[in-house]
């Protein structure tokens, strides 16, 4: 998606929501959840189901998500588009909607996601590919692969395990002041390096959650946001990119393709970093959102690791991030990019409450796709940014 082909602020998110999170009933579908954060996004935006004429989502448990949904919904859309880069997806969408909507393909667009990855366990309806490349060694994936970035990461810039565990500590702090996050005790960096260990240096606590959940947004022209009754986020920069599939053919494990779209983003709304009041970098291991604010320009390349060390990600600190708890703390349905998408919209509207960020005008939600293969950015602004 390139940053010309997209108006700046023509569009807006309008609604956005979770479904139920954590655990669910048995018995409920990945489709169950989509469906339910849908209706309640739709409830958010005060726009009925039957202006949806746009329908954006992909899953790990659905092969053919938007025609699922819309069967579900009993609606049938003019515009669908159910690309599947992993977790940076629903970012792609948010950009791809934003262009269908600007080109008449749709009004009213919905970007959903559900999963019941928790209640199903770790293969339950998922699709999985033979890598020739990797799967003779059989490796933990994800895990083993992030944590190669993050070897790799220590052994080029000294970073340490302990500046991986404040990322998870940070995560934390924030998830204690959400009522819906999954994890809200007490965590310690002693208590991050002492849990078992899943694939060095990552431990149990470096590694996100595994959660059921579902969640959903609205987007539609500005034009339109203006009269709704909440206040829109619009949709100000977007930027794609993807690098490669197999993490042993990642061309460099320290640099993430999110330089390239964090850049694109950042070229279209005419913002750079210092100018992002809140961060949301798709955090499925300690590892990320040091790599991640490196290469989205909110610290150079290779001081991730002390950049976070000081506190700065925590609540009180100078670089708010992560401040639903993160997939570390919140919640990780398997793909966790729709999320970072909420929580940018609901601090943008001062809807946060206890973990509100004061003067929060600009939102940056950073996805990311199979193991740092596939990035996506898009950033939000409140009206004075328009």
């Amino acid at each position: 998606m390139s940053a010309a082909s997209i108006e700046r602020g023509s569009c807006a998110i309008v609604g956005v929501a979770e479904s139920d999170l954590g655990e669910v009933a048995p018995g409920l579908s990945a489709m169950d959840l989509a469906a339910q954060a849908t209706h309640r996004a739709l409830a958010d935006a005060g726009i009925g189901l039957s202006e949806v004429d746009g329908l954006f989502g992909a899953a790990t448990q659905s092969r053919m998500f938007t025609l699922a949904l819309g069967e579900y919904l009993g609606i049938q859309p003019r515009y669908t588009d159910s690309s599947y880069t992993g977790g940076s997806s629903f970012m792609s969408h948010v950009a791809h909607a934003v262009a269908a909507i600007e080109t008449g393909l749709c009004k009213v667009a919905v970007v959903a996601y559900g999963s019941t990855l928790r209640t199903a366990g770790r293969s339950g309806n998922v699709v999985r590919e033979y890598n020739p490349w990797e799967a003779p060694y059989k490796p933990f994936l994800p895990s083993s692969g992030y944590a190669l970035a993050a070897a790799r990461h220590m052994h080029v810039y000294g970073t340490r395990r302990e500046h991986l565990a404040e990322v998870a500590v940070a995560a934390r702090q924030w998830a204690q002041l959400n009522p819906l996050a999954w994890a809200r005790g007490e965590l310690t960096a002693e208590q991050v390096l002492a849990s078992p260990m899943v694939s060095y240096p990552l431990t149990v606590r470096d590694c996100c959650l595994v959660t059921d959940g579902g969640a959903a947004l609205v987007l539609t022209s500005a034009q339109r946001a203006a009269h709704l009754a909440k206040p829109p986020a619009y949709v100000l920069g977007c930027g794609e990119a993807q690098t490669h599939q197999s993490i042993s053919q990642m061309p460099d494990l320290v640099a993430t393709g999110a330089r390239q779209s964090g850049e694109t983003a950042y070229r279209m709304a005419g913002l750079g970093p210092s100018d992002v009041d809140v961060r949301g970098l798709y955090d499925a291991f300690t590892i990320n959102p040091i790599l991640f604010l490196e290469d989205l320009g909110f610290c150079p390349k290779g001081e991730g690791g002390a950049f976070v060390s000081d506190g700065r990600l925590r609540p009180g600190g100078s670089l708010p991030t992560n401040t639903n708890g993160g997939g570390l703390s919140y919640a990780h349905p398997g793909m966790y990019g729709l999320f970072l998408l909420v929580e940018a919209t609901r601090q943008l509207r001062g809807e946060c409450g206890p973990r509100q960020v004061a003067g929060c005008e600009v939102a940056l939600a950073h996805g990311n796709g199979g193991v740092l293969a596939s990035q996506s950015t898009v950033i939000l602004g409140s009206a004075a940014t328009v």
